[in-house]
């Protein structure tokens, strides 16, 4: 009897998207990651090796990634483009497979400084900012984290007084991203009435900033310490909308969300280059891709590719209906960056000699990942958030 091949049969599986995510993916969607793949593939993939192995921010990409209004790209006018959560979440995928520093970039300048200026700014705040950073003719940083706080960012030193129609601000903030690029910091501090944000601008005096060198991670992005010493802010640059560790913590959700789309993008890149290789590379006569154990290791890589997949493209669709919570955040940020870490380190490890060469991409990939899996809340918070979630027990 001849055996009959059916359709699916004879469909080819794209390696990198086992489950056909693309095909869950509305006609916009698929065009703002078809137009963001070809930009990195076009502009960021040629430079971006150099960019890291010299610590140096591209900065010609600016103009790139406003151009196509990836900057505040979830906000509804003010120039911004006003795409829904998964567009923003491929947005953050494609970039990522370009590099992490890229897209760490993209997420702190639209979840972590327009967001909340959009959220709880002052209408002359959102149009004096929102659209000259949506053109990339401004850039913006968030300064939360402090030497002392890290994981604890009740733990605040940095803070505020009133003195008449102003403020008086002193304190320091400690692994920024974007520092010194940016016109302007969205800086918490604790005041009186609780923790407040601060929009203030590089020339305000007693403001100053310095980039942090000597990183092994993360090299195409620029990371710095913010200083404050006894910077005086106007009332009119205090964002009025929210008071309280409520509104930091929002703005970490929004890029804890897009950071859950971003490793996939890194997970694949590392996957793609190990397929390549694993065809090409000749060992004991035959190629690495026909030995079992090259193969149960592949698989497994896209075994946590295809669930970080479905965790993100679910978490987005939640997100669009307001059903998402931070503690789901957690879960997809936690999964996610830890298997895109294990991707990595796997894939490099499988290059043999050739993985510790920036030729290839796992060991760059590897080493962001390493800022990813810690930076916007360490792996460990965010299981002792799911754990709190479970039980109703706060164990921090």
């Amino acid at each position: 009897m001849a055996t009959v091949t059916t359709a699916a049969e004879k469909r080819q599986l794209n390696p990198l998207d086992l489950y056909d995510i693309r095909s869950e993916l509305s006609e916009e969607e698929c065009m703002v990651q078809d137009s963001v793949a070809r930009m990195v593939d076009d502009k960021v993939l040629p430079v971006i090796q150099e960019a890291f192995e010299n610590h140096q921010f591209p900065r010609e990409l600016i103009d790139e990634v406003a151009a196509l209004g990836l900057l505040g790209s979830s906000i509804e006018g003010y120039d911004c483009a006003g795409l829904g959560s998964v567009c923003y979440g491929l947005i953050c995928q494609e970039l990522e497979r370009g590099d992490s520093g890229l897209r760490s970039f993209v997420s702190v300048q639209s979840s972590l400084v327009m967001y909340p200026i959009y959220s709880y700014g002052s209408e002359e705040q959102k149009q004096r900012w929102l659209p000259a950073m949506a053109r990339g003719e401004a850039i913006g940083c968030f300064g939360l984290t402090e030497s002392q706080g890290g994981s604890d960012p009740s733990n605040m030193k940095t803070h505020a007084k009133r003195d008449g129609d102003d403020w008086i601000l002193n304190g320091s903030k400690m692994w920024i991203t974007n520092g010194n690029l940016a016109d302007a910091a969205v800086v918490w501090a604790t005041t009186e009435e609780g923790v407040r944000g601060f929009i203030v601008e590089k020339d305000m005096p007693g403001f100053t900033t310095q980039e942090i060198e000597n990183k092994f991670s993360l090299r195409a992005s620029v990371t710095s310490a913010l200083f404050f010493d006894n910077v005086r802010v106007p009332n009119a640059s205090v964002l009025p909308g929210v008071v309280g560790l409520k509104g930091p913590l929002s703005c970490l959700t929004q890029a804890r969300y897009g950071i859950t789309w971003g490793v996939i993008g890194a997970a694949q890149a590392c996957l793609d280059e190990v397929l390549n290789y694993t065809r090409d590379r000749v060992l004991f006569h035959k190629p690495l891709a026909h030995n079992q154990a090259i193969q149960l290791r592949l698989a497994d890589m896209a075994r946590r590719i295809t669930t970080a997949q479905l965790l993100s493209l679910h978490l987005g669709r939640m997100k669009d209906e307001g059903r998402m919570t931070p503690a789901q955040v957690s879960l997809a940020k936690w999964n996610n960056c830890r298997a895109a870490l294990d991707i990595a380190r796997d894939a490099r490890d499988m290059l043999g000699g050739s993985g510790i060469s920036a030729e290839y991409v796992p060991i760059r990939h590897m080493l962001n990942l390493e800022s990813v899996i810690t930076y916007e809340g360490t792996e460990t918070i965010h299981q002792l958030i799911i754990g709190k979630e479970l039980t109703g027990i706060n164990a921090f």
